[in-house]
């Protein structure tokens, strides 16, 4: 569960949020767009508590987060990153996960010889096993190419299934939101201007939710 209650947020002179309220289901993902400087990031990083507010955030157990890049560590291999992380993790769970990831060949690999698509296979194998009841992901795929954005997208829905925790992730991305997510909010403003439910398991074709796409797209295209 994730429960945000009357939140206030300023850069400076700039309001971001105000008396901004959200509460998000258990086990579920859902997912933000909007456009850039509508404050996406700023609510991930509240609820990481990496940025000062105002206001009550509720949130229970652990918290994991996957960012744009992957940030591991150079001087470190896969499994060293990994196990820098969740110190207490078996070998035999990064070999389970990595093999689901297609990287268990990478296990002894220092990042530089990683590629962007490996690296964040990293990323997202490292947020899994830190075995937390929530999951937050800042733009994770924006930076790869389609194929591979939606490789990854495929890897993520099924590892999710197998614990279905708490997620909650933004994007620009419109296809990759109907891809994830079971509710699809719209941020514009300091506020969410428009919901919507989006059906089916994961993981989900490229094509599945065409009509909606449309309609989502329509409404971003209609914020000022």
């Amino acid at each position: 569960m994730i429960k945000l209650k009357d939140i206030n947020k300023k850069y400076g002179e700039q309001n971001i949020l105000n008396q901004f309220s959200l509460e998000l289901p258990s086990n579920s993902i859902t997912c933000i767009l909007g456009k850039s400087g509508a404050g996406k990031t700023t609510i991930l990083n509240m609820i990481a508590g990496l940025t000062d507010y105002q206001g009550d955030i509720l949130t229970e157990g652990k918290i994991a987060y996957i960012f744009q890049e992957p940030r591991l560590i150079s001087s470190l291999t896969v499994i060293e990153n990994l196990k820098f992380v969740v110190p207490n993790v078996t070998e035999e769970d990064i070999d389970s996960i990595l093999k689901q990831l297609d990287i268990l060949d990478k296990k002894l690999s220092y990042p530089n010889k990683l590629s962007g698509g490996e690296a964040q296979r990293v990323s997202i194998a490292r947020a899994f096993l830190f075995d937390a009841p929530i999951i937050l992901m800042d733009e994770p795929f924006s930076s790869l190419d389609i194929a591979l954005k939606y490789k990854l997208i495929q890897y993520f829905s099924n590892l999710w299934n197998q614990k279905k925790q708490t997620v909650l992730f933004v994007t620009h991305n419109v296809d990759e939101a109907l891809l994830l997510a079971q509710e699809i909010l719209i941020l514009n403003d300091g506020k969410i201007v428009k919901s919507y439910q989006v059906e089916g398991d994961l993981p989900r074709g490229i094509n599945d939710h065409k009509e909606l796409r449309e309609n989502i797209l329509n409404d971003l295209l209609s914020i000022d």
